[in-house]
């Protein structure tokens, strides 16, 4: 009799979701949600026992976690499944998207916000994009920074990450040269919006974009002449990217 009941209740389990309200007349139109987003960031902890206890239980901001956590060595470890949602990224926005946590995938890096990224944790991210990507069809620009996408509130992964050692690699954005003139009526905070970053606090969304693109840390709040030729470079790359 307990085999039965078992087997019933793992039955349920995994059957799909339907409304009793409504007749049940199945399509084979659909698929499942996907991610369209890969968020980066920094545990800005002690190391990953810590993070493996905060990401399974809560901070002091409440319940957090990730889909992934990657050790400094290199080690990768999965906490939530691929198509659920994981409460990593919080309030902000990329582009239009709002609700970051329903339509991405969190990566969280052992890293305590001040130390450089060892090669073994990098090479093992690069691992996990090409298969996310891949198997996700996440699209390969689509790689970007807790900073990026909450500007006012985040600084991580830090000035330090190798945006372009991932560039060179397939994924996120980075300018192929920066040698050309920028034209005049270039609008630099319309760029910034295009790659995504939201403007509700521009100065904010500049910090971030140094931070990512010149790994530099500043305190003023304008868009500077050597943030416009990158912007106006990955501009022109995005345009002359095939279709």
């Amino acid at each position: 009799m307990l085999l039965v009941a078992l087997v019933c209740i793992g039955g349920c389990a995994t059957a799909p979701m339907r409304n009793p309200l409504a007749a049940w007349v199945p399509s084979s139109n659909h698929d499942a949600r996907r991610p369209v987003l890969v968020v980066l960031h920094a545990t800005e902890q002690s190391g990953v026992a810590e993070s493996l206890g905060t990401l399974r239980t809560r901070n002091s901001g409440g319940r957090v976690s990730a889909h992934y956590l990657i050790g400094r060595d290199g080690a990768r470890y999965q906490l939530v499944a691929d198509g659920e949602r994981a409460w990593h990224a919080g309030a902000g926005r990329w582009g239009t998207i709002t609700d970051v946590n329903s339509a991405s995938i969190g990566i969280e890096l052992d890293n305590d916000g001040v130390a450089p990224f060892p090669e073994a944790q990098i090479a093992s991210l690069l691992v996990l994009l090409e298969d996310l990507t891949s198997r996700l069809g996440i699209p390969r620009t689509q790689v970007i920074a807790h900073a990026d996408m909450a500007p006012a509130r985040k600084r991580d992964p830090g000035r330090l990450f190798p945006w372009q050692r991932l560039a060179e690699a397939g994924f996120g954005r980075w300018p192929s040269s920066v040698d050309a003139p920028v034209p005049d009526g270039f609008d630099a905070w319309l760029a910034l919006a295009w790659l995504g970053y939201p403007l509700d606090d521009p100065g904010a969304a500049a910090r971030a974009f140094r931070r990512h693109y010149r790994g530099i840390d500043t305190i003023h709040d304008t868009l500077d002449p050597d943030d416009a030729v990158i912007l106006h470079a990955l501009l022109r790359d995005a345009r002359a990217a095939p279709r």
